[in-house]
């Protein structure tokens, strides 16, 4: 298990250095098939494809996390995040904003899953490569 990627690909998004999909393919490379971005704990855990776990801390101040989820609000900091109008730090606030407690991001299965406080979820695919 390479924790060293695991650790670098969250300082430099935290950093504000990386766009999702280069995250993406910096922790397939890896192994990591999935990870749980914890904003409550402020800490994300990586799960690899051979059933080990590593958390790391998360370095960023942590805004405090609305009490309503808001679907709509976490999808706009998606769309936005896609675009790179938005960079992971911005992310962060604004999904915090929405209601986000954490999210799950399914590497392996294309997909993240946004959670709130009462358990309501988002589901958002990885979008398809352009034509």
């Amino acid at each position: 298990m390479n924790t060293r990627i695991m650790h670098e690909v969250l300082a430099q998004s935290q950093a504000g250095e990386l766009i999702f999909p280069e995250v993406v393919r910096r922790l397939l490379a890896a192994g990591v098939e999935s990870y749980f971005a914890d904003l409550a704990k402020g800490e994300e855990t990586f799960y690899t494809t051979g059933g080990q776990t590593h958390v790391e801390k998360m370095v960023l101040p942590l805004s405090p996390i609305a009490n309503e989820f808001s679907s709509t609000g976490i999808v706009s900091t998606i769309r936005a995040a896609q675009t790179d109008t938005i960079r992971y730090p911005e992310f962060i606030k604004r999904a915090a904003a929405a209601g986000v407690i954490g999210y799950w991001a399914f590497l392996t299965g294309k997909k993240v899953i946004y959670f709130g406080r009462q358990g309501e979820f988002h589901v958002e695919d990885f979008p398809r490569p352009k034509a």
